[in-house]
């Protein structure tokens, strides 16, 4: 099987891979050593089986889960865009260079695409919208301010 975006193979994780991987998605700072010791392995076998998921792609980094709003990142809103025939690509990754952004994908239905983003304030966020609709090739945009988030999940769960 393969990625019909990418036409690279589908990585097949066997049982192994993917309980290393759950233990990674609950503190990615687990030493292999204790990886090891929580799945009953050798740490040699850990060590190879991260080194083969990063290699392939499967890992792609690691980073610290940081809550926004503890750090003054309030405001998340999610925006459709309506973008020009044959643009697409060109203006999302205008639109994803800008560091308040931090999801933008191509969907199906009334927009073209949808954008993620967090703001300290509304000034911030009015900034960044206008800045956007000055874009060429972005015809029309609708912000929706995000008043309560009641699951937000980053990792890929398995």
């Amino acid at each position: 099987m393969t990625d019909a975006r990418t036409a690279r193979p589908v990585v097949e994780l066997d049982d192994l891979d993917t309980k290393i991987i759950r233990s990674l998605n609950k503190n990615a700072r687990k030493s292999f050593r204790d990886i090891a010791r929580e799945l009953e392995v050798s740490l040699s076998t850990v060590s190879n089986r991260i080194r083969r998921l990063e290699g392939e792609g499967v890992i792609k980094g690691y980073v610290p889960v940081v809550d926004g709003s503890r750090i003054g990142y309030d405001l998340v809103v999610i925006v459709g865009v309506r973008i020009a025939h044959g643009k697409l690509m060109d203006v999302q990754q205008r639109i994803a260079r800008n560091p308040h952004v931090f999801g933008v994908y191509d969907v199906t239905g009334e927009w073209d695409s949808m954008v993620i983003a967090r703001f300290r304030d509304r000034d911030e966020l009015n900034e960044f919208i206008k800045d956007m609709l000055a874009m060429e090739h972005v015809e029309r945009s609708n912000t929706q301010l995000v008043l309560n988030t009641v699951k937000e999940e980053r990792r890929v769960v398995l």
